[in-house]
């Protein structure tokens, strides 16, 4: 079976796949424009900046003086992007050559913005004893309690447990890719959600909300809407409290959703309620690259294969037990060893020897992320030897045919099996040949017409 990829986009690849008309309609708030700004590379946003106050299309070749010769493919690479975004008109003449000229919505917006810094989205509510906000602290471990719930969820269901406490918006988010159900079975772990449980946590948390906003058309939501309240979030300071009686029902009902993923905290007053954004909610913004931070990592891997996770984590625990056998679990410890009957397991769960290797060399412990390489090679090696042995034999359906009534009607039908890319083997001297079971019924045919 192959394998299901899972890109993991930033909010800008979900802002480039909106229609024209609505990536128009969403330059009209000038906090989307900043977060726009913020998520380009940076030779775009040079190009932006240099642009800004010119009211005129400037010429493709005067750009291309503005970087070095060695820059030629970020320069692409910038263009493209801001094409893709709308920021770009690329204007093309057949006298003047192709030449560029800015958005004059974002354009005017950003301009505004710049001069005057514009109006939060929102203003934080007034301290008093009524609202107790949580230190930093605590709210950083709130949203990685949070967030390792969430997926603890996502894996007891894949052991046949069923889903509690997800809102049924999540819950079709794991159902497109993540989770399969037949008949009366619980809810079981796809190929893709093995893979999705060894990505980090910025590139599940952009699949997730990739997804969220996938799907809003089927919760009766404006997907651009949606774009434009999360890009909001990301400019409101972590730790403050914002009353959420200034929400429209939609966005209410979206906050609740991100509280289940750890991105904002709800706490409820006696007359208002309001949410606490976490560091998760305020880096929405930013680009994937720019917020993917190397964490510290917390797994030795020995040259014997037997591994060490200093970790207390439940949830690291049991990504661990997806291609490891865990022999023993102290308190801050879990013991465990890479054998070739639990990366067999990992690979029938459609996981990648690949995948399997970059996880333990961005979880490497300090002491060994600093070794080249960090993961012992005779490790890295036979894991990906132990993926080529599942590969030596490919299994294909098909149909044996023998007894053929002369040489003549073997070789045609040898022909036909060839013409349909069905062949898969033949024997000239005793007219024997097999084909693939797709191609079986046109022969079948075939060969009828031949009798005649």
């Amino acid at each position: 079976m192959p394998q299901v990829k899972i890109i993991a986009k930033n909010f800008m690849d979900m802002v480039a796949s909106l229609p024209a008309i609505k990536l128009d309609k969403l330059y009209n708030n000038v906090f989307i424009c900043e977060a726009i700004l913020r998520s380009l590379p940076p030779l775009a946003k040079k190009y932006v900046l240099q642009m800004l106050y010119i009211n005129v299309p400037v010429p493709a070749t005067m750009m291309e003086e503005w970087v070095l010769a060695d820059g030629a493919s970020k320069h692409r690479v910038a263009i493209d992007r801001l094409i893709q975004l709308r920021i770009f008109s690329e204007i093309s003449d057949r006298k003047r050559g192709t030449s560029y000229s800015l958005n004059p919505t974002f354009q005017n917006n950003l301009q505004k913005h710049i001069i005057s810094g514009g109006v939060l989205p929102r203003e934080p509510m007034n301290s008093d004893n009524a609202i107790k906000l949580p230190s930093l602290q605590e709210l950083e471990t709130y949203a990685l309690k949070q967030w390792e719930c969430f997926l603890l969820q996502l894996i007891n269901s894949g052991q046949g447990e069923k889903l509690t406490g997800i809102s049924s918006s999540m819950m079709k988010i794991f159902q497109r890719g993540l989770l399969s159900q037949r008949d009366k079975d619980g809810p079981r772990l796809t190929e893709s959600g093995f893979q999705f449980l060894l990505m980090d946590t910025n590139a599940q948390l952009w699949y997730i909300i990739r997804e969220y906003i996938s799907n809003a058309e089927e919760r009766d939501v404006e997907p651009a809407d949606l774009i434009s309240f999360l890009l909001e979030l990301s400019f409101h300071v972590t730790g403050e409290a914002y009353n959420s009686n200034t929400l429209t029902e939609v966005q209410n009902n979206t906050l609740k959703d991100l509280a289940d993923l750890g991105l904002v905290k709800l706490q409820q007053g006696r007359k208002d309620s309001w949410f606490i954004p976490t560091k998760l909610a305020t880096n929405l913004s930013v680009s994937l690259a720019d917020s993917s931070a190397r964490k510290e990592g917390f797994v030795v891997m020995e040259t014997n294969f037997r591994m060490y996770a200093y970790s207390t984590s439940k949830l690291q625990c049991e990504i661990l037990r997806l291609f490891a056998r865990i022999e023993y679990q102290l308190p801050n410890l879990i013991a465990c060893a890479i054998t070739k009957e639990s990366l067999y397991n990992a690979f029938d769960n459609g996981i990648t020897s690949d995948q399997i290797i970059t996880f333990l060399q961005q979880n490497s412990h300090p002491r060994c992320a600093d070794r080249v390489p960090s993961i012992p090679e005779n490790v890295t090696d036979q894991i990906r030897l132990w993926e080529t042995d599942l590969k030596r034999i490919e299994m294909t359906q098909a149909h044996f045919y023998d007894e053929f009534p002369s040489k003549d009607v073997f070789e045609a039908a040898c022909d036909f099996a060839r013409e349909w890319g069905g062949l898969l083997w033949e024997d000239s001297k005793r007219m024997r040949l097999v084909v693939k079971s797709e191609v079986h019924n046109q022969m079948r045919e075939f060969l009828h017409t031949q009798s005649k």
